[in-house]
């Protein structure tokens, strides 16, 4: 019993730290469906609709990208829960004000873009988190990490459908509430099982690295980004699927609920039914990964999982028939954030990673705060249809890239050992400094795409579209 005590107690902070995600995400996928549904019908404009989308993406695109070393010199389970406390009071302020009938458009717009900032820091400081108390837990990494994306689908499953619930029987604004308390929930979740990195009195004070380290660092993921021509498609097809996804999920979506169905029912349950989809393809997939050829699933699963959403909620009249649409499109992206994951991995050496995967993520994302501005603005012109047809029509070109760009077939080989191999300049040998030549470390970041993320609390992992 004193061995089953000891684990125990090891375990219970990876236990409280995915509590506290769990119960914030699941708000999270309420406040995706409350948000764009309160905003239409406080608005009445699609337009305006994608404006506040944009402004909550963007600070949580520049943050992911640039607040790492804030997150350092603050700590990272500080930051965390101060982060969550912070997005907690922004949210509430919204319907808050709102029901106190002093809710301008300006104000909507300036707290959504704060929640999004904070909501960055408060999920980029877990990132650090998690891999700790997975060690301390003495858990297996891999196993961990399936748990953890386990319970982002599991989250978006119970979230998206209750919000169209609550919002029917209740109103946007308790939703919006509600996600306001599963922040506060989560940062106490954090505070009580997380226990906090005692400081040594003789530790030297952290040091900020030099400004030249940084843009060093930068050069060299940029000299390697020059000569990747995978890296290259990688980062285009997920700059113009995201941006497209976001104008699905943030407004064409919403609209075609709030337009056509007349039911927030309805736009919950084209959510939980592409998240059911890409729970079972997930189970599927990693019994087969090792049996199927990558480039074969990669290009097939995006086609499925991309442009027939669009083509669905512009044509398609039965209920069922979109449903299936969304739920076809799950199973079939399920596959694409662990191809990408192990691609960028294999091919990108481990000495760059921090710096080359970072530029590659924000450059995926980039597209996120454009889709929910440029969807208000095509639905607005163009109208559902029009909009639906247009982004479509982009999500297909690019998916339709790996099929006949002979690059992309190097999806199924194995990249050369060295550089040497490749008779490519080696790091050492290229005309910028090398990681030992920086005095900024170099730290493994996650994939590209992310194996659970990234987590955000926004429209979930970067290639996971109608999330």
């Amino acid at each position: 019993m004193d061995g089953e005590g000891k684990l125990t107690r090891r375990r219970r902070p990876l236990v409280g730290l995915l509590a506290a995600e769990l119960v914030s995400l699941t708000g999270s996928r309420m406040s995706m469906v409350a948000l764009p549904w309160f905003t239409l019908v406080s608005t009445g404009s699609a337009s305006r609709t994608g404006l506040v989308a944009f402004a909550e993406t963007l600070p949580y695109v520049l943050v992911c990208a640039l607040g790492g070393p804030l997150i350092d010199r603050i700590g990272a389970r500080r930051a965390s829960i101060l982060a969550d406390l912070g997005s907690g009071v922004a949210v509430a302020a919204v319907p808050l004000l709102h029901l106190a009938g002093g809710l301008h458009f300006g104000t909507l717009v300036a707290l959504v873009a704060v929640a999004g900032l904070l909501r960055a820091f408060g999920d980029n400081a877990k990132r650090v988190i998690f891999p700790e108390t997975v060690e301390a837990a003495g858990m297996q990494m891999t196993r961990a990490t399936s748990v953890h994306d386990g319970l982002q689908r599991l989250a978006t499953l119970l979230g998206a459908p209750l919000a169209g619930v609550l919002i029917a029987v209740l109103d946007a604004p308790t939703v919006l509430l509600v996600d306001a308390a599963t922040f506060v929930a989560g940062a106490g979740l954090l505070a009580l099982a997380v226990p906090g990195r005692r400081r040594s009195p003789d530790a030297e004070p952290a040091v900020d690295a030099p400004e030249e380290s940084y843009l060093a660092a930068l050069r060299v993921g940029l000299h390697y980004l020059r000569r990747e021509p995978l890296i290259h498609g990688i980062v285009l097809l997920l700059f113009v699927t995201n941006l497209a996804d976001a104008a699905y999920s943030g407004i064409i979506a919403p609209v075609w609920a709030t337009e056509v169905v007349r039911s927030s029912v309805a736009l919950g349950l084209l959510t939980a039914t592409f998240a059911t989809g890409a729970v079972l393809g997930n189970v599927v997939f990693t019994v087969v990964a090792p049996k199927v050829p990558r480039h074969a699933v990669f290009a097939v699963g995006f086609l499925i999982a991309g442009a027939p959403r669009f083509v669905a909620l512009a044509f398609l009249d039965p209920l069922w028939a979109v449903y299936l649409v969304s739920f076809a499109a799950g199973v079939s992206i399920a596959a694409i954030n662990p191809i990408l994951g192990a691609v960028s991995y294999e091919r990108i050496p481990a000495p760059l990673r921090a710096r080359v995967l970072g530029l590659t993520q924000a450059a995926a994302w980039a597209g996120i705060p454009l889709g929910g501005l440029l969807g208000g603005l095509a639905v607005t012109g163009l109208g559902l249809t029009g909009a639906a047809v247009a982004f479509g029509a982009a999500y297909l070109a690019v998916t339709l890239l790996p099929f006949v760009m002979p690059v992309w077939r190097e999806l199924d080989r194995p990249p050369p050992a060295t550089a040497e191999d490749r008779d490519e300049p080696s790091v050492e040998d290229s005309d910028v400094p090398s990681v030992e030549d920086s005095d900024e470390p170099s730290q493994p970041r996650p994939a590209l795409a992310g194996p659970a993320g990234p987590v955000r609390r926004t429209s979930g992992p970067a290639s996971d579209p109608g999330t």
